[in-house]
């Protein structure tokens, strides 16, 4: 009869990192022989895969870093030029309506705007560079919701004339951006914190667009 042999698997050393792990062979000598039925233990080794490491940021290398970032800020700039194409100070149909008294004027809304349109860009970025998981997916989604819904409102507001479908429209902006924001702060708190401003200036708007409303029955 031959020798039995028996494999017990010893814990690996974690605290090195490695992916070694010991085990240990047990050799059953058959009974009758001149061990009369010991057992010996005899050390052995195999190569297991090691556990995974995870990092702060994905494992991107650096140009596709800025590949990404560059994307997010093609997207907030494409929507930034389609809505100002469809906002001319000057259109008739605008001037012509019954504006609430704590309208800002003109001039503040292109560098409020930018600002914001930086923040939006760099929170989309900074999202998209953690790691994966269901949170960053469904933020990255819900980014690009609210930036549908941004541009979505320009057109319907200055090129359709339509205030009440554009309240519809940034009520539902806002309900993005603030499951955008939830999300994102599962992630990246800082990204989440960047949305802040832009929270609060929809909010306005959904006053302003609302009394707008109000004012032009």
């Amino acid at each position: 009869m031959g020798d039995l042999l028996f494999l017990h698997r010893q814990p690996p050393d974690w605290r090195r990192g490695g992916a070694d792990t010991t085990f240990q062979k047990t050799v059953a000598e058959p009974q009758g022989g001149a061990g009369h039925g010991r057992t010996t233990m005899e050390p052995t080794t195999r190569t297991v895969p090691g556990p995974v490491k995870r990092t702060a940021l994905n494992p991107t290398l650096r140009k596709e870093s800025v590949a990404a970032l560059g994307a997010f800020s093609a997207l907030t700039l494409g929507t930034a030029v389609a809505g100002g194409r469809q906002r001319p100070a000057d259109q008739l149909w605008y001037r012509r309506l019954h504006k609430p008294p704590f309208q800002p004027p003109a001039k503040v809304f292109a560098p409020v705007w930018t600002v914001l349109y930086g923040l939006i860009a760099i929170s989309g970025w900074r999202v998209w560079t953690a790691p994966a998981g269901p949170a960053r997916s469904k933020a990255l989604g819900w980014w690009g919701v609210q930036m549908g819904l941004n541009a979505a409102w320009s057109w319907l507001f200055f090129n359709r004339h339509q205030p009440r479908r554009a309240l519809v429209d940034i009520v539902a902006l806002l309900g993005s951006i603030g499951a955008y924001t939830a999300n994102a702060r599962k992630v990246d708190r800082p990204a989440a914190r960047m949305m802040v401003p832009y929270l609060a200036w929809v909010g306005f708007a959904n006053v302003l667009n609302a009394e707008i409303v109000r004012r032009n029955r």
